[in-house]
């Protein structure tokens, strides 16, 4: 298995499964044999061009996110490292990017002092949460890997899985966006429920 093929299989297997899509459903939405897409997911096909662009579309995703090294389990950017952009008449932060398509929610916590909370509960398959620091120092993240972070410093991190919001300094206020991957109809899979609703916990 060349690495080239071994990152498409494991991205296209990946996103796949977060959509809860078999690969039956997959070829018949891309319009490719169910074989073919069998042999890219074992890292062992040489998948075409216009192959990849089929699967993405079906996926909803660009291309890029098929062939590209997945990205970082979680990254950090600190907000005195950051480059403001000029417009002419304001400048600009880039954060993160938010891909295909699926349940977006938008959130300010506050986060009081005192002993930290229990770890929120895994979101659904695929589930990021995008964290910006708008005053206090927080630790945010997955358990076992939260990051520490200060007002003006952002994280995207996997919420899949159990992750933690902890003030450090008195109250903090945060701004999270919950981002859901799309479920496909008709694919068996699970519903995109709410990730917070009234309990950000």
């Amino acid at each position: 298995m060349s690495s080239g093929n071994s990152v498409v299989a494991r991205n296209m297997r990946l996103l796949r499964e977060q959509r809860g899509m078999s690969l039956t459903e997959l070829a018949r939405q891309a319009g490719l044999a169910k074989q073919t897409l069998s042999t890219i997911e074992q890292g062992s096909g040489n998948p075409t061009v216009d192959t990849l662009f089929a699967v993405a579309e079906a996926l909803g995703v660009p291309v890029t996110r098929l062939v590209a090294e997945h990205e970082q389990v979680m990254v950090v950017q600190r907000g005195d490292e950051v480059v403001w952009r000029d417009h002419g008449g304001f400048r600009s932060r880039s954060l993160d990017h938010v891909y295909g398509s699926g349940v977006i929610e938008n959130y300010l916590l506050r986060i009081g002092p005192g002993p930290a909370p229990e770890p929120s509960q895994p979101h659904p398959v695929g589930t990021l949460e995008h964290l910006y620091v708008i005053s206090g120092r927080v630790r945010a993240g997955p358990v076992g890997s939260a990051a520490e972070l200060a007002a003006g410093d952002f994280v995207r991190y996997p919420a899949d899985r159990p992750h933690v919001y902890e003030s450090l300094d008195g109250e903090s206020l945060v701004h999270v966006v919950v981002s859901v991957p799309r479920v496909q109809p008709g694919t068996g899979a699970m519903g995109v429920a709410r990730t917070h609703g009234n309990d950000l916990r």
